[in-house]
C-alpha cells in the first residue's frame, strides 16, 4: 500500500532522510518511533504527498510522487484519514459538525451525512456528545471526535501523528486500543509516537524507528 523507494528528503539544506527503502502492506498496524524532531511528521507528510522527495519516490495506492498531478492530490487524501496530537477540532461548531466536515467538503447529501455521523459516533462512544462544543469535552473525548472525523470517509489508511501526546497514560492507552480495533476492521494504521510505554504494550505490532536518516524495523524489550 505504501512504498518509499530510494527516497531522500532534505529541509533547509538539512538531510532528514537518505535513500530510504520502506514497504507497508495493506492492513498492517505499524508504530513509527523516534525522538521529537527526528522526522516522524515529515515521513507522514511524504506519505500523503504534502511533501515531495528530493530524489527517489513515494507510492501510495496507485499514486506515485514522481508523476502525480496536483489535481489528483485531493482524491488521494480522501483515501487517508489523519489524526493529530492537538485534535484540530473547530471550536466554532459542535461535535456533529466537526465529524461531518469531510462529508461537507465532498458534497454528501444531508441525510447521508447524518447517517454516517451517527454510525461512526455510535462505534466510538460519542453519541451523547454530538451537540457539545469541543471545549466542553475531555482530551480523550476530543481525540475520539478527531478519530471519528478521520474515519468518516472510510479511508483505507489512517495516519496518527502523536495521537496520545496530550493525554494522560490511561486515556492514551484507551485511544491506542481504539485505533487497534479500527485496524482489525481492515484499515491500515501508522502511528507516529515517542511514547515507548504505549509501544511496549503492543509489542506484537510492527515497529519502525527513524535512525541515522533511515527508517528501520526494530524490536523492543518488553
Amino acid at each position: 500500500m505504501i512504498s518509499l523507494n530510494n527516497t531522500t528528503f532534505s529541509y533547509h539544506n538539512k538531510e532528514i532522510f537518505e535513500h530510504v527503502e520502506l514497504d507497508i502492506k495493506k492492513g498492517e498496524f505499524v508504530f513509527l518511533v523516534g525522538e521529537s524532531g527526528i522526522g516522524k511528521t515529515t515521513l507522514l507528510k511524504l506519505i500523503y504527498f504534502e511533501l515531495i522527495p528530493k530524489s527517489g519516490y513515494v507510492t501510495f495506492d496507485e499514486y506515485n510522487s514522481n508523476d502525480i498531478d496536483k489535481s489528483e492530490i485531493p482524491y488521494l487524501r480522501r483515501k487517508i484519514g489523519i489524526v493529530f496530537q492537538d485534535f484540530k477540532l473547530l471550536n466554532d461548531r459542535n461535535i456533529f459538525e466537526n465529524i461531518a466536515v469531510p462529508l461537507y467538503i465532498t458534497g454528501e447529501k444531508k441525510e447521508d451525512i447524518k447517517k454516517k455521523v451517527y454510525d461512526i459516533s455510535s462505534k466510538l462512544g460519542l453519541m451523547d456528545h454530538l451537540k457539545d462544543m469541543p471545549y466542553d469535552l475531555s482530551g480523550g473525548e476530543q481525540q475520539r471526535a478527531a478519530i471519528a472525523r478521520a474515519m468518516i470517509t472510510e479511508p483505507v489508511l489512517l495516519l496518527a501523528d502523536e495521537p496520545t501526546g496530550n493525554l494522560d497514560p490511561f486515556v492514551a492507552l484507551d485511544i491506542v486500543k481504539l485505533l487497534n480495533d479500527i485496524n482489525k476492521t481492515g484499515t491500515t494504521l501508522l502511528i507516529a509516537t515517542h511514547n515507548f510505554e504505549i509501544v511496549k504494550k503492543f509489542a506484537d505490532k510492527r515497529i519502525l524507528q527513524i535512525k541515522d536518516r533511515n527508517v528501520v524495523d526494530v524490536r523492543i524489550k518488553v
